[in-house]
């Protein structure tokens, strides 16, 4: 008989990268039928991997709280007929991450020590 894996830890470990991370939500945001509460879920997991590293402990429970309230005062469904909206202008919400990713090469360099 297999042992079945847990599948959180390995989804919040790849979420740690922030290109999968923007990857998950888009992909979430582009559903043609969208599931609000996936959405929350999808943003409360990449807060916890994104944050974990980012964040004090405290800091991560603050943003997790912000974000279920966030939620709970907003009509969640509203954020896919935004996005809807935009596509019949032919334009879309996309996700880019706030500074650029630091890429580590093969050798476990990173491109940033190549240039020091």
């Amino acid at each position: 008989m297999s042992k079945s894996v847990d599948y959180y830890p390995s989804l919040i470990e790849r979420l740690k990268n922030p290109e999968y991370a923007i990857a998950f939500i888009t992909a979430i945001l582009e559903e043609p039928e969208p599931e609000p509460e996936l959405l929350h879920s999808a943003l409360s997991d990449v807060a916890t991997a994104l944050g974990a590293t980012q964040m004090t402990p405290t800091a991560l429970h603050q943003h997790q709280e912000n974000l279920n309230q966030l939620f709970a005062q907003l009509e969640p469904q509203s954020l896919f007929q935004l996005n809807e909206w935009l596509n019949q202008l032919g334009l879309k919400l996309t996700l880019a991450p706030c500074q650029p990713v630091e890429q580590t090469l093969t050798d476990g360099r990173t491109e940033a020590s190549l240039l020091a």
